[in-house]
């Protein structure tokens, strides 16, 4: 606690005596109202500056991946995992902009990926220079970027990459369908769901039964901790909170089962998927936006995550297209506009963070604060597609 006292001392007086920064708290000192202009003009003008922002992600380090910028700290090293779930983002953003530089950004992402893969088959947890070991939930965002740009340019060595890794993620799953000992901090959770869909995927690819039992294992487990209401246990990224997950985890889970439910036609999957996904429009129908974190009575505390919202909005937007129901829609545009209302396209602030949502809102929130994690704007980017009907396909 003393710890968490001091850094956020001594960054709040870095940003106070940053004029720039100062315009930046300024700004997120007050409630932002969504913005109002038609979604055909604020979707391109959106992408165009998040596209910059990206830019700069890749250009921060030595390497192709893409680092986050922090307001305090600078730009951090390349994350394997968030670049490889950006390619996909990257590819369709340059479809709808017409950006091949940004088309070849996310090639060159991808061949970087492959040079750093593990003799396992895994990617690292965390960011280069860490030198962590395997993770499974991290080898499988991978897994999704090489398929996603095995599409793109047909080169057969991004799926051999891929199906090395999923064969080594099959190799360390638990016997009840979970992954403990290869996952960040060793324990089960339930947001693996977004590492069984890619195995689907990756099953349907190569015809491998192996990795859709898999998957399939994994979907028992996940069921098995979800609750009455929607709830699920065993949902956040630490351990300490795990009574209260944060958005951005809760969202990769139902994300994960829609996902499946695609891929398998299975009912039970989208039915697990539409009680929380209910629950977070219903608290959106609320207040205006989405607390950070939710416990079992879906409660909700902390400032908001950007990157959860986002990924709620794009929820809504997969249960539009699958129900038909307006009512998702509208959450997913409501959630859209306010997320490009708390952009940053102006002058004002730091350079590098033009174009890029804040970790949290207000940036001091304690997830990710003072930062842009890259993993944000992958997810406004694809929430800002879904609003035109272009939904995530890897």
């Amino acid at each position: 606690m003393l710890r968490s006292v001091l850094q956020y001392a001594s960054w709040f007086s870095v940003a106070l005596r940053d004029s720039r920064l100062r315009t930046v708290l300024r700004s997120h000192a007050r409630p932002v109202d969504p913005a109002g202009e038609p979604l055909d003009t604020l979707v391109p003008a959106a992408l165009g500056a998040l596209a910059g922002h990206l830019r700069k992600a890749q250009d921060s380090g030595p390497d192709r991946g893409l680092g986050s910028f922090h307001l305090v700290q600078g730009w951090g090293g390349s994350y394997p995992e968030t670049t490889g779930y950006l390619v996909p983002t990257m590819l369709a953003m340059a479809r709808r902009l017409g950006d091949d530089d940004l088309r070849k950004r996310a090639l060159a992402a991808a061949d970087w990926l492959v040079s750093i893969q593990r003799p396992d088959g895994g990617w690292q947890g965390g960011r280069v220079g860490e030198d962590r070991p395997s993770v499974v939930f991290n080898t499988a965002q991978v897994v999704r970027g090489l398929m996603a740009v095995h599409d793109a340019d047909g080169g057969a060595g991004y799926m051999k990459a891929a199906e090395r890794a999923c064969e080594w993620i099959l190799r360390v799953q638990e016997p009840d369908g979970s992954w403990a000992g290869h996952n960040f901090l060793g324990v089960r959770r339930v947001y693996d769901t977004y590492v069984s869909a890619p195995l689907l995927h990756m099953a349907e690819r190569t015809g491998r039964n192996a990795f859709r039992e898999a998957a399939l294992r994994n979907l028992r487990w996940v069921l098995s901790r979800q609750q009455p209401n929607g709830w699920f246990a065993d949902a956040d990224n630490t351990v300490k909170h795990n009574a209260r997950p944060i958005t951005h985890t809760i969202a990769y889970t139902v994300d994960g089962l829609l996902e499946c439910h695609l891929r398998t036609g299975d009912r039970q999957w989208l039915d697990a998927a539409i009680r929380p996904a209910q629950a977070m429009l219903d608290e959106y129908g609320r207040i205006g936006l989405l607390r950070g974190r939710y416990n079992a009575q879906w409660h909700g505390t902390e400032a908001a995550i950007t990157t959860g919202c986002a990924q709620f909005a794009i929820v809504w937007a997969r249960l539009h297209r699958l129900t038909g129901d307006p009512r998702w829609q509208q959450g997913c545009e409501g959630m859209v506009r306010w997320l490009v209302a708390i952009q940053r396209r102006s002058a004002a602030g730091p350079d590098p963070m033009h174009g890029a949502v804040t970790g949290s809102f207000p940036f001091w929130g304690r997830y990710e604060k003072f930062a842009c994690p890259n993993w944000a704007q992958k997810y406004f980017a694809d929430a800002l597609l879904c609003t035109e009907g272009q939904l995530p396909r890897h």
